[in-house]
């Protein structure tokens, strides 16, 4: 063991700390001044050998060493072990007088091809040269660089103080990297398997396995946060490494950007609220001003009129006072623009319907009819029909709640109120001036032509006419149709249509199934403008326009009447005479529709109501005495009157362009 000891002259340096490689150097006397200092490199715990002689380096076979001396592997390694501590304090003491070197020209690069690791066995059977040479094959590392000879005025602490930071390379981590790689149980960084392999609570909290299963034995919560864990709540995480991204501020910002923006769409739907709210304020403005100006107007009007009335007779007054009179009610505006012409009453549904033109013609072009209820009066929606300008509207007294409208479109059509669409088209290949159903059988349906012809169509057959009545005389318009029904104990029992032009009018009477006979009337021959039909008493209210013989507006009541049967076997002629007649103005350019019905005061009086289109005023006559009752004022030219009942109270409604006007009798 001497001998060794001497022969080598080994000089060892050890660092005990954890990770450090020990070198072992062998030198001559000579050179031993000459040659630097080895430096120690590496990371695991092993021993390594390396000669250097004559300012060369190179490996020296541990084996060769061991033969020379004849000394076995557990001899070697005790001589080791006791030089260790010898020569350790020698390379402390060079390595404190070389810690200031002299300037060089080129540093002294780390090479970790320097050191041969020795990979120690305590087994003694396995031989001494294998093991050597299996470490020396080892010797070449991933960051080995090429060797690079080295300068003789190199300085110790050079190639020292270069190497100190790939000693431990695990020291340059900071303490933020290694936070987020241990357990905070033990301290000691997580593994990927075996028991102190990642794992995480259900609060998210991560652990070493092992530590959190021995924790939660003791206790139910969680160790960071405190919520309650049990053991069942341990999962595997599945992560060669894990490192956190911290966004919190990240995530805050974009939390208040969503509140931003949250705020923003709020801010905006308030103030499109507003901007409605402030149009239907003005939209409000607008028509309470034309109300206003609308009230004016019959504010003068109902003066003028006073002052008209105080010329009535005495007689007329007390006969007008003593039967009751009307009221006026209210005024509904039906379309903004005009364009109203023809008015109906549905009882069934408990509505006026009014033909005006579409309200937004932009979007929906054409014609329709407004509903205005008779409960509250006022509008409620508009139903479009036709495509050009509505002139007849009926309504069945069977089928409920279907409408037959005539349009100067070439078409007829039925439309249901309860759906508010149209069912049924029937194309006439002329314009349609009026149109009417038959009241003794409801499948038939009449549309008077703007040639004098009227169209006969069932409304079980969809494709076309049943029949057509020609004109006799010339072809004019047909501008009214009216039905009577069949009376057995009447005078004029027998039931037919009545069609009025503008030469004069015609009773077709309806004899079975599709024949007609007809029978002209004795009538004015020009000047017809409309006839209408009090079906219960038989009378006909003929309206006759100015002309040069009649310089004022007359409306005619006419009862129906039937000449016996002869005995020669001719047919019974159907005609009518005049009855009372009632005046009213110069002017009359417009078609328009009047009205006999009986009285509301009973007593089976009649009342005659027509338009004057010189005053723009609805006059109301007793048709037994002929005397004016009433005369209400009107903005524009009344076009159309219509009566109706509702809750056993009776009104009378008249429609101009724009305005609905309605007066209650009491």
């Amino acid at each position: 063991m001497e001998d060794m000891e001497v022969d080598l002259q080994t000089v060892v340096q050890v660092h005990s700390r954890e990770g450090d490689v020990i070198v072992v150097s062998e030198s001559d006397s000579s050179t031993e001044e000459e040659d630097p200092p080895i430096q120690t490199t590496g990371t695991s715990d092993r021993l390594g050998l390396s000669y250097v002689g004559n300012g060369q380096r190179a490996l020296v076979s541990n084996a060769e060493i061991f033969t020379r001396n004849g000394l076995g592997t557990t001899e070697v390694l005790q001589s080791l072990i006791r030089t260790v501590a010898e020569m350790r304090n020698t390379f402390d003491q060079n390595l404190r007088n070389t810690s200031q070197p002299e300037p060089q020209t080129e540093p002294v690069q780390s090479s970790s091809h320097t050191a041969t690791t020795l990979t120690t066995t305590t087994t003694s059977d396995v031989s001494v040269p294998a093991q050597v040479s299996e470490v020396t094959e080892s010797v070449a590392q991933p960051q080995a660089q090429p060797e690079q000879p080295k300068q003789d005025n190199e300085p110790v602490s050079e190639s020292v103080q270069q190497s100190a930071p790939a000693v431990n390379p695990a020291a340059q981590g900071g303490g933020d990297e290694e936070e987020g790689e241990t357990c905070s149980i033990c301290f000691e960084p997580w593994t990927t398997a075996g028991n102190h392999r990642l794992a995480a609570l259900r609060c998210g909290h991560l652990f070493g396995h092992e530590c959190i299963k021995r924790w939660l034995v003791e206790g139910n919560k969680c160790p960071q946060c405190n919520k309650k864990a049990k053991r069942d709540h341990i999962i595997f995480l599945y992560a060669r490494r894990l490192k956190a991204l911290d966004n919190t501020e990240s995530v805050q910002l974009k939390k208040s950007l969503e509140n931003e923006q949250r705020l923003r769409r709020l801010g905006e739907v308030e103030a499109a609220h507003c901007r409605l709210q402030l149009q239907t304020v003005r939209d409000e403005n607008t028509r309470l001003r034309k109300d206003i100006e609308e009230l004016r107007r019959l504010r003068a009007q109902v003066a003028f009129s006073s002052s008209q009335g105080a010329a009535l007779s005495l007689s007329q007054r007390q006969e007008s006072s003593s039967g009751g009179h009307y009221v006026f009610s209210k005024a509904v505006l039906v379309s903004q623009a005009g364009g109203c012409r023809v008015l109906s009453h549905c009882e069934r549904l408990g509505c006026l319907l009014a033909s005006q033109p579409s309200p937004q013609a932009a979007f929906i072009p054409g014609y329709g009819v407004k509903k205005i209820s008779t409960v509250n009066l006022k509008p409620s929606q508009y139903i479009p029909i036709h495509s050009k300008q509505i002139r007849g509207l009926a309504f069945s007294q069977q089928h409920d709640s279907l409408l037959l409208s005539a349009a100067l479109d070439n078409t007829i059509k039925l439309t249901s109120l309860m759906a508010n669409t149209v069912v049924q088209t029937y194309n006439t290949g002329k314009p349609v001036w009026s149109c009417c159903w038959c009241h003794d059988n409801n499948n038939y349906i009449y549309a008077g032509l703007s040639n004098g012809s009227v169209l006969v169509y069932d409304t079980r057959d969809t494709s076309t006419f049943v029949q057509e009545l020609a004109p006799l005389r010339s072809s004019c318009p047909v501008v009214s149709l009216s039905y009577i029904p069949g009376a057995a104990s009447s005078s004029f029992p027998c039931g037919g249509l009545i069609a009025g032009t503008l030469e004069g009018g015609c009773f077709w009477e309806h004899k079975e199934g599709h024949v007609y006979m007809p029978h002209i009337l004795p009538l004015e021959s020009g000047n017809c403008t409309d006839i209408q039909v009090e079906p219960d008493s038989r009378h006909c209210l003929i309206t006759y326009r100015p002309g040069r013989s009649n310089p004022a507006l007359r409306c005619v009541l006419m009862e129906l009447n039937r000449s016996p049967e002869s005995d020669n076997g001719q047919p019974p002629v159907c005609s009518c005479s005049p009855v009372q007649t009632f005046t009213a103005g110069s002017s009359c350019k417009l078609l328009t529709k009047n009205a006999v019905f009986k009285s509301p005061a009973g007593e089976g009086s009649t009342l005659v109501c027509a338009g004057d289109e010189s005053t723009n005023s609805t006059m109301v006559w007793n048709a037994g005495t002929g005397a004016l009752l009433q005369k209400f004022p009107a903005d524009l030219p009344v076009l159309d009157i219509c009566p109706f009942e509702v809750n056993q109270s009776s009104y009378l409604a008249s429609l101009t362009e724009k305005m609905l006007k309605i007066y209650k009798w009491e």
